[in-house]
């Protein structure tokens, strides 16, 4: 087969959707190197209304939009007369936040994502949902059928599953914070925005006494919400628990965080998936994260979930916090069992197959007439 992927993200996102992108297709090109993989990264326009017509002149049999959109000159196959051929279309969603949690959002954006994602998700021969709750979303919103709706979670990137050794998380860990490294700390990665709930953590923390009071380690950026965040350090004099890091690009660094931290804590309001709970979770680092959307499927059984929205959610994630930091072989069991659900159900190999599976059970039309 000869398969096109829109390959924008790929090309030029270093975070979630490039990560999905490049680990998928990385997957696709080592496990099944008999099939031809076309990587598009056209110009703006050109990939939203002409990128069709390309991916079909050039023969592809399958097209990928993997950052939740496709052309809009690729119909589904189904409504075209018997003479023409277009690639079967496949659209991966990760989530419909602009619709889930639209404060986070300006109009026009909203607006632009409805239409385009939205079209996307009618038109697509195939939706693939990362996660149970975006494919509940996406028939919700848009009114796709169900057996048009896939569901194969995102694969983590490989080096996640190879533990580090300790005396490499410590060198790393003293190189980026210098000899006195750090103390012990619980771990938040993400954007820091009013999605992300990092209030919400903040909140646990000032509860906690300041005896038993770990040091929140937060590997993320933002402009409005972070400035509220830091409003709430300050009257709440948590500066001393708190460290907020933007410059931390390196891999590897970053899966010593997670290996060294005593709990990862993730108390967001909605995702399409969580990643940074799985990866979290193939370092034995327990997790502490909320019931909504995706989070649950995420992290497994043995995480410590709670409700966001709950009138004592931040005594009850101070309490998860204190427990876990207080006792290392509970904090142990929870990592383990964790880890476990994490390689059982996300093993890239496992994932990338499945993808396979959709492409070959979604024969294509055979080419009768290409487009000019």
């Amino acid at each position: 087969m000869k398969i096109g992927f829109d390959a924008k993200r790929y090309y030029h996102n270093q975070t979630g959707l490039g990560n999905y992108s490049r680990t998928l297709v990385g997957g696709l090109q080592k496990l099944f190197p008999e099939n031809e993989f076309v990587l598009y990264d056209e110009k703006s326009l050109a990939r939203t209304f002409s990128l069709g017509k390309k991916a079909a002149k050039d023969g592809c049999d399958i097209f990928h939009g993997l950052s939740n959109e496709l052309p809009f000159d690729l119909p589904n196959r189904h409504h075209l007369s018997p003479n023409t051929h277009y690639p079967v279309s496949i659209v991966t969603i990760h989530d419909v936040a602009w619709l889930t949690f639209p404060d986070m959002y300006h109009w026009a954006d909203r607006k632009i994502y409805d239409w385009k994602y939205g079209s996307s998700c009618r038109r697509a021969d195939k939706v693939l949902a990362i996660s149970e709750s975006t494919k509940n979303d996406v028939i919700r919103f848009y009114g796709v059928k169900e057996e048009n709706v896939k569901v194969i979670y995102q694969p983590v990137q490989e080096y996640y599953y190879t533990p580090l050794a300790e005396d490499t998380c410590n060198k790393l860990i003293t190189e980026h914070f210098g000899k006195e490294g750090l103390p012990p700390f619980i771990l938040y990665v993400g954007s820091i925005n009013s999605r992300k709930n990092l209030l919400g953590a903040l909140k646990a923390l000032a509860m906690i006494p300041k005896e038993n009071r770990p040091l929140l380690l937060i590997v993320g950026n933002g402009r409005e919400y972070r400035k509220e965040c830091e409003a709430f350090i300050a009257k709440n004099s948590l500066e001393a628990y708190t460290r907020i890091e933007t410059s931390i690009h390196n891999n590897q660094l970053l899966q010593a965080l997670y290996t060294k931290a005593m709990a990862f804590i993730y108390p967001s309001f909605y995702e399409g998936f969580g990643l940074p709970v799985v990866e979290a979770a193939l370092q034995q680092t327990p997790v502490i994260t909320t019931t909504v959307s995706s989070l649950p499927e995420a992290a497994g059984p043995d995480a410590c979930l709670i409700d966001p929205h709950a009138a004592d959610a931040a005594e009850q994630m101070a309490r998860h916090i204190d427990s876990l930091c207080a006792d290392k072989a509970h904090a142990l069991d929870v990592g383990k069992k964790m880890e476990a659900y994490a390689r059982r159900m996300f093993t890239p190999e496992t994932l990338t197959k499945q993808v396979m599976e959709m492409y070959k059970s979604l024969s294509p039309r055979p080419l009768t007439h290409t487009p000019m």
